[in-house]
């Protein structure tokens, strides 16, 4: 017979944005418990609200099966004296597993004889395991937690009740000083305390009482309530931010929309503050027309947590506080106005960076000297040049600005926009709003050419300065985001295309950068350490970027350990050899030019192929076939047209070693043919190191 439980933490109201992974850890928790209890189980289902977390266990085993096992004990040597009786330790044995000496069996382990007894347990019931239940949650951890009244213990928020039942029953335990039992509360205002009669009615009973406590139907709810809203009112469905939906789905535990209206004054601000104060600072939804032109409106939409009961007082509360919010922004904004880009620029010189890196606008200096590099590289056209030089000069002035300081979100947006205010060109300002972007591994890139030098540049001074002063991050420490920094290096170089040595750069960066002496010996000192830590962050792009889960770790690391530092060739190795490692001819291409490598690390650097002393046409065959490799190399860096040259060159490769041998007797002969290896091997090293592939 299966059985339902039902576990119900309460609390005081949890921040929303650990609601989902507290549950979720809470669901892992128990999972585990209930598997090493050997407690089988059908389906786990997961509520939660600000004030609960809860699952219920459907399908739930009444009992655990028996267990029957073959104990092992001490070798028969020790297990019997010379005339066959029992020792000390054989009985000691058998009492200690509930067993006699008539139980004993022998069996041979790795050709020693050993005694065993078989130890029969008799499953538990359901009610007896489950109040072992406590450590799922006094071991769940948080990002913070905390202690209340005179307790050592520590929780995201105080615990006020706990339901525990099996079917109709309570399973008794403690946690916390807290008993379990079998009442749960119902919406802070609008419930009351109810008590379970059984543990299946848990969800309809809490709704009963004004609380949604599945999450996803909750969200459903806030949804469905906003889409027809805004169907009502011809406005644009405004669900596109799904951080902010989630975010009120676990503020609320009863869900009510409405919408309240703002002064047409406050339009003027520019919509990326509207949104900021709007959304991040007051959970709201920013309404929008209905059409092509997508307007903003003097409107919001915003969840209750609660019912419609005296809905128009909450809306001019909401209303009040908005109207706060936007008088401020607006304030601010239009001080920013009349403050000169030059004059910010200044300020950025009294605002630290980093106490050994100097102040914003040394950073700044940096950078712009670090652009004018990457501009070559990139062949910005002359527009677009001049337009990189300008905003690396100022790219960093919003800094300073007050709505930045009041709206931290908004820098680089805030830039952008009074930059092309104050007359500067568009691509100036759209260079300073994609500077800090990617700002996550999957976030967007930056969609112009001068927003992506720009973006580069600030990342790579930001990577070389912090590794010259030694913050290297260490584990999980990385408190200047510089694996952030380095993952939107790769990630826009990769995008962009352009091939070009990441070493090369680096050293004109080191050469050109007007630094003091100290620091520019750190930024030397520490240049492998960089361009290692940018190769782990393309070892982690590239388990991210193939669409069957990940390009194979053999792969990854051939083309990551290759004679060369161009990210853009890097990947396209990585994805040719990942192309062909099906095919009929890619075992005898890798066994071929891997057997070449394995010899050519006897020849001697010293040593020049000369073409007298071959002996053989295999010989010249296979000199003439490199040759010709080496131009198509020299030609092209295009990945697959140089495998394709490489799996041309194995046949030859073949036909060389079935007529010769490598190492022969005469040592001329010997080196000559070493040496004609050995700069097949530098070739091969360029594309990837094929002794890291596997082949089946």
């Amino acid at each position: 017979m299966n059985h339902t439980f039902l576990l119900e933490i309460g609390l005081e109201e949890m921040p929303a944005k650990i609601i989902d992974p507290s549950v979720e850890q809470l669901k892992n928790n128990v999972e585990s418990f209930l598997n090493e209890a050997n407690l089988s189980f059908e389906s786990i289902k997961l509520f939660s609200t600000p004030r609960r977390l809860a699952l219920m266990i459907e399908g739930l085993a009444e009992v655990q099966p028996d267990d029957v096992q073959m104990v092992k004990g001490p070798a028969k040597k020790i297990a019997q004296d010379a005339e066959g009786n029992w020792s000390k330790a054989a009985i000691g044995f058998t009492k200690g597993q509930g067993a006699s000496t008539d139980d004993i069996v022998f069996k041979e382990v790795k050709g020693v004889e050993y005694i065993f007894v078989e130890k029969f347990t008799k499953g538990k019931k359901a009610v007896e395991v489950l109040p072992g239940i406590t450590a799922c949650i006094t071991s769940m951890n948080f990002p913070v937690s905390m202690k209340w009244h005179t307790h050592s213990y520590r929780f995201i928020r105080p615990i006020h009740w706990i339901v525990a039942m099996l079917d109709q029953a309570v399973v008794p335990f403690e946690v916390f000083n807290i008993h379990s039992g079998s009442i749960t509360q119902g919406h802070r205002f609008l419930g009351k305390e109810v008590q379970l009669t059984h543990a299946s009615e848990y969800e309809h009973i809490l709704e009963k009482q004004n609380v949604i406590a599945d999450r996803e139907k909750r969200k459903s709810t806030i949804v469905n309530q906003i889409t027809d809203l805004c169907q009502e009112k011809g406005w644009k469905v405004p669900l596109d931010n799904k951080e902010l939906l989630n975010e009120v789905t676990d503020l609320v535990e009863y869900p009510t929309v409405f919408f309240g209206s703002f002064n047409e004054d406050y339009l003027q601000v520019p919509e990326a503050a509207l949104e900021v104060s709007m959304a991040d600072h007051q959970r709201y939804f920013p309404v929008r027309k209905q059409d092509d032109t997508q307007v903003f409106l003097p409107y919001f939409i915003a969840v209750r947590n609660g019912s419609e009961d005296q809905i128009d007082t909450v809306i001019k509360g909401n209303e009040k506080v908005l109207a706060a919010r936007l008088a401020d922004a607006k304030f601010f904004y239009q001080e920013d106005q009349k403050i000169s880009i030059e004059a910010c620029v200044d300020k950025l010189k009294r605002v630290s960076f980093h106490e050994k890196l100097g102040s914003l606008y040394d950073k700044q200096e940096r950078v712009s000297v670090i652009a004018q590099i990457l501009a070559n590289e990139f062949d910005l056209s002359k527009q677009e040049k001049d337009a990189l030089n300008r905003a690396s000069e100022i790219f960093k002035f919003d800094l300073v600005t007050n709505t930045v300081i009041e709206f931290t979100k908004l820098q680089g947006k805030i830039g952008a926009i009074l930059a092309k205010e104050k007359g500067e060109k568009e691509l100036v300002g759209d260079a300073i709003s994609e500077q800090y972007l990617p700002s996550s591994a999957t976030s967007e890139l930056p969609s112009t050419k001068v927003g992506t030098v720009l973006s580069l540049a600030d990342k790579l001074d930001t990577l070389i300065m912090f590794f010259a002063i030694g913050q290297v991050p260490t584990g999980s420490n990385d408190p200047f985001a510089l694996r952030r920094q380095a993952m939107g290096i790769v990630r826009m170089i990769e995008n962009s295309g352009r091939h070009f040595s990441l070493k090369n750069l680096m050293n004109q960066i080191e050469e050109a950068l007007n630094i003091n002496v100290e620091l520019k010996a750190g930024v030397a000192q520490n240049q492998n350490l960089v361009l290692q830590f940018i190769k782990d962050r393309i070892d982690q792009q590239m388990q991210l970027s193939n669409e069957s889960g990940g390009l194979p770790f053999d792969i990854r690391q051939a083309v990551l350990k290759a004679d060369q530092d161009d990210i853009v060739f890097t990947f396209d190795a990585a994805l040719t050899l990942n192309k062909n490692k099906d095919t009929a001819d890619y075992k005898a291409t890798i066994e071929a030019l891997t057997r070449v490598s394995n010899l050519a690390d006897k020849a001697s650097e010293e040593i020049l192929v000369n073409e007298e002393l071959f002996e053989k046409d295999s010989e010249k065959n296979l000199y003439l076939a490199v040759k010709q490799t080496k131009n198509i190399f020299s030609h092209t860096i295009d990945a697959n047209k140089r495998y394709q040259a490489l799996k041309e060159l194995s046949p030859t490769i073949d036909n060389f070693f079935e007529e010769n041998m490598v190492m022969a007797d005469d040592e001329k002969i010997k080196n000559n043919r070493l040496a004609m290896l050995k700069s097949i091997k530098h070739l091969l090293i360029t594309f990837a190191d094929l002794s890291q592939l596997l082949i089946k």
